[in-house]
């Protein structure tokens, strides 16, 4: 199949188009390199001897799109290209709304144009908001407590109302916290400023690159008080990405799936899971909550073990020992390296 990969540089549209490669699929990348590196398309290269067509361009722009979807003749479309950063999108929220709802639409023309009709979409658990109750399935309420998470939730109605009046088919894949890294260990997370998730931070602390970790909070309703995540290995969320094709391939319509490995973990037991897998002390401040943060989150994964024959096989440990390895062989990320 061939398949357009939006923001395909990025930490998991990278993971994927490893995954994609090993299942001999044929994949463009449309990235502009905003919190990412080119150099990590060579190291996908490297690991899988595969041909990655890349593209630099913005997904908003009508042009680029319109020139990949002709000559690079997508059957369908990975949508990771977008902004992430819950604390940041309530600061900025037009420029979210800009680059996730309005690059959406974008696509979804662009798509309509070139006949493709099937994609994935790269949503996030944060559309569930608060929870009525846990672990999260699909039929949960949909209330976001963030603009990122509004931004999701509303390109998933697009997504939905698209299928539904073309005959399209849109798997929206609901992630939980992303983490780890590549076993090769030349491929991993590379934020390009200060990290806005945990454990790239807690990396960094620990290669010396930042002086501590900062918890956000440490009075939630939770056994340690700190905020509980469903942490997924990337490798993981990339393998669902390749049983999502398959899904679409036979399917129309709509359907969201929550990817994640039905165990939530606090920052503080993180910390500890990354100090048992360095050796070495993780010193931590705690700080004010984040605006737009929620106690705990955890997913209810049976529907992608049921119906995309999917689930997560990774440990804590090797989600902090693969972060580890990953960050100790390249201290500075892509922007250190040598290919």
């Amino acid at each position: 199949m061939r398949v357009l990969v939006t923001g395909g540089a990025g930490y998991i549209g990278s993971h994927t188009l490893v995954e994609l490669l090993g299942q001999a699929h044929e994949v463009c990348v449309l990235d502009n390199y905003d919190n990412s590196s080119p150099l990590v398309l060579d190291r996908v290269r490297k690991l899988t001897n595969g041909a990655v067509m890349a593209v630099e361009g913005d997904v908003r722009d009508d042009v680029i799109l319109s020139d990949v979807m002709s000559d690079f003749r997508p059957d369908a479309v990975i949508h990771f290209a977008g902004l992430k950063a819950v604390g940041d999108s309530m600061t900025n929220p037009l420029g979210y709304y800009d680059v996730n709802v309005n690059g959406t639409l974008r696509l979804l023309r662009a798509m309509n144009a070139a006949g493709c009709t099937r994609i994935i979409f790269s949503s996030s658990a944060t559309v569930y908001g608060e929870p009525i109750y846990l672990p999260y399935d699909e039929a949960h309420p949909l209330n976001p407590t963030s603009v990122y998470g509004r931004t999701k939730l509303m390109s998933e109605q697009i997504l939905t109302d698209w299928a539904n009046a073309g005959g399209g088919s849109a798997v929206i894949l609901r992630y939980f916290n992303p983490v780890g890294a590549h076993a090769s260990a030349i491929m991993g997370e590379d934020p390009s400023d200060v990290p806005n998730n945990l454990m790239p931070y807690i990396a960094q602390v620990a290669i010396g690159k930042r002086a501590h970790l900062n918890v956000f909070g440490d009075d939630y309703d939770t056994p340690d008080g700190t905020g509980q995540r469903d942490y997924i290995h990337v490798v993981d969320l990339a393998r669902a990405h390749v049983a999502a094709l398959d899904y679409a391939a036979t399917h129309t319509g709509a359907r969201p799936f929550n990817v994640g490995t039905g165990q939530a973990y606090s920052v503080k037991r993180m910390v500890a899971a990354f100090e048992a897998a360095t050796g070495r002390p993780i010193p931590v401040v705690i700080a004010p909550r984040r605006a737009g943060d929620i106690a705990a989150m955890q997913a209810d994964a049976s529907r992608a073990r049921q119906e995309l024959d999917w689930q997560a096989t990774h440990t804590l440990e090797d989600m902090a020992a693969s972060t580890w390895a990953w960050q100790s062989a390249n201290p500075d990320g892509y922007r250190s390296a040598n290919d």
